[in-house]
């Protein structure tokens, strides 16, 4: 299978843990004038809260541990997602912490960019990579 290119208008998806989910909204907020020029995505709760703060327009999975991490994993593997911006906690415990491990995975799997702090989630954003087509390479799904 191999990699087709991104479009310009990547397909960003927002996610966060309960105890991240102010820092990605404000992350979101600080970055709305570039968010806004791609298509967002996120999960229940955090996909409602930045596009209610942003006023930008969200689709919205499951909540995570309702299925939202599978669903966004599947996306990822149908080549429907191109970004993921996912503030998880590492230090705080999960009920669907299988779910996260998988999410986190497939990322990889499919070479599709996964930001899991602000930090990184900048670098991405502003990288000059956004502003232009980009065919990932170095997929671990055989060709």
């Amino acid at each position: 299978m191999k990699p087709s290119p991104m479009p310009t208008r990547r397909r960003i998806v927002l996610v966060a843990h309960d105890n991240r989910k102010a820092e990605l909204v404000d992350w979101a907020r600080f970055n709305r004038g570039t968010l806004e020029k791609h298509e967002l995505f996120g999960t229940g709760t955090t996909g409602t809260m930045i596009a209610l703060e942003l006023g930008l327009p969200v689709s919205t999975f499951l909540s995570g541990p309702l299925g939202g991490d599978q669903q966004i994993g599947a996306a990822i593997a149908e080549h429907r997602l191109d970004l993921v911006v996912f503030f998880w906690d590492p230090l705080e415990p999960q009920p669907h912490d299988v779910d996260v491990k998988a999410l986190l995975r497939i990322a990889v799997v499919y070479n599709v960019p996964i930001a899991c702090n602000r930090a990184t989630a900048d670098f991405v954003l502003s990288s000059p990579l956004m502003a232009k087509e980009y065919t990932p390479s170095g997929t671990l799904i055989p060709e």
